[in-house]
């Protein structure tokens, strides 16, 4: 039996037999998305081409860059016998290719299936390398034991797992004051427009922080003169290590709390980091918290310019109240996504009708109405699909979709405006463009589809609102 660990809590909730366009993707693409937002690190599939062709094609749809996948290329005899040999040769030649800092193994349902021990095909591939070894982090990610987002969390967990150690605390100063090593963020499966705003609230904090994983510039680089292998950007794999001496951690994500195992927790109860968890910084309550959470680890109060920033997005919002109070919506993604969107929404005046969400963590609920306490009567479904959203769609009657483009049929079904975001957008240039996060994120949002609509139903076709 394999020795890979899945994990534990990735499949709590009652699993539905079947789906219908599902609202989910394949556990390892968002493990292959976090090992990517390493620096010199490459994604390695243990199992069939098909895989990672699926992968990279999905990949590449949405962040419109180069997405190298590495595979074992499983055979019907790797499939009867092992494909450990197959692993080992495939580890060799990307190592001789690439010459990566860092190789993240996720595997797939059929490595899985016939229980391949990775752990122990790792360790023979180690014993047979003469020169230092390449760190070879692997993780558990069969399609049939959770969705894309726990197969990214799973990865960066694993990578924490793995590689972070505990070492002397380094002081760093911005020349006002000094304190103690970067803060560790772990901001789950954002887009990498939010991780640089991420990066840019740190700075205007000034406060040192570590994100895990980056890909905002290797899936979001500039043009290149030549192709390279391997792009500039990612989390660097010393950073990685010194998270063992981090300062402190912030996980994003409520629904993500409950869960039994994860990066921040390692940190946690493995090097005595403290643990700070609060929901993804979508519109203006949860973004208050992220930022109150950097401001009591610097000591200092939140410079003005976050404040008048702010104040802004206030502003916006009285603006155009009267253009989106009490329209509906439905939202769908995944759960952690979700929740954010919808707080997000209740504090515009936009009641959720509907979130769904593909995810079986048994926990969406509970953590969505605890974040966003006035939802009410608010319809909340996990473990759907995209029949059951557009069966409940169709008696809600709402006035939008918020959620990626999948939900594109069904929007043009109820003639209703689509408002894209999350993952994936593969019918519109700039998806990872797309800003959620911090006040920047919730002005990029506001919902001027509804304007947009109300024109085009105008028998006056007026252009004054």
């Amino acid at each position: 039996m394999t020795t890979s660990a899945a994990i534990p809590d990735a499949t709590e909730g009652s699993l539905p037999n079947s789906a219908t366009n599902a609202c989910k993707l394949c556990t390892p693409l968002g493990a292959c998305l976090a090992f990517r937002g390493v620096a010199g690190a490459i994604p390695f599939l243990h199992g069939g081409q098909g895989c990672a062709t699926y992968i990279r094609r999905y990949l590449i749809s949405h962040f419109r860059e180069p997405m190298d996948i590495a595979a074992s290329n499983f055979s019907e005899a790797s499939a009867v016998f092992g494909g450990g040999a197959n692993l080992r040769a495939g580890l060799a030649n990307v190592l001789r290719q690439y010459e990566p800092s860092m190789v993240g193994v996720a595997t797939t349902c059929l490595s899985e299936t016939i229980g391949e021990d990775v752990p122990g095909h790792l360790h023979e591939f180690a014993e047979s390398q003469a020169q230092p070894a390449t760190p070879i982090v692997p993780v558990s990610t069969p399609s049939y034991n959770g969705t894309h987002v726990d197969g990214f969390h799973s990865a960066v967990r694993a990578m924490v797992e793995s590689l972070a150690a505990t070492g002397p605390v380094v002081e760093v100063s911005d020349g006002a004051c000094s304190y103690p090593s970067p803060v560790a963020v772990f901001p789950g499966m954002v887009s990498p427009a939010d991780l640089r705003e991420l990066k840019r609230l740190a700075s205007e904090v000034r406060i040192p922080m570590t994100l895990l994983p980056d890909y905002s510039e290797t899936l979001d680089g500039p043009s290149w003169a030549d192709y390279e292998k391997l792009p500039a950007g990612g989390t660097p794999i010393e950073a990685i290590r010194a998270l063992g001496s981090a300062s402190a951690s912030i996980e994003f994500g409520r629904v993500l709390a409950g869960a039994a195992r994860t990066a921040g927790k390692s940190l946690e109860s493995k090097h005595h980091v403290p643990l700070q968890r609060i929901g993804i910084p979508i519109g203006l309550r949860e973004t208050d918290r992220f930022l109150e959470v950097l401001a009591a680890l610097t000591g200092r109060p939140l410079p003005k310019a976050l404040e008048a920033e702010r104040g802004r997005l206030v502003d916006s919002w009285v603006d155009g109240h009267k253009y989106v109070f009490a329209k509906r919506a439905v939202v769908y993604g995944e759960e952690d996504f979700v929740v954010g969107m919808a707080s997000f929404l209740c504090e515009i005046g936009i009641v959720p009708v509907l979130c769904a969400s593909g995810g079986h963590s048994g926990r969406f609920e509970t953590a969505l109405r605890a974040a966003v306490p006035e939802l009410g009567d608010t319809m909340v479904h996990e473990g759907s699909d995209f029949a059951d959203i557009a069966a409940e769609a169709g008696v809600l009657e709402p006035d939008l979709l918020i959620g990626s483009s999948k939900g594109y049929g069904l929007a043009q079904q109820l003639g209703i405006p689509l408002v894209r975001c999350g993952f994936p957008i593969h019918d519109r240039i700039g998806g990872q463009r797309i800003l959620h996060l911090g006040y920047a994120g919730a002005q990029a949002l506001f919902v001027n589809c509804l304007l947009d609509r109300k024109q085009a139903l105008s028998p006056i076709g007026y252009s004054y609102l």
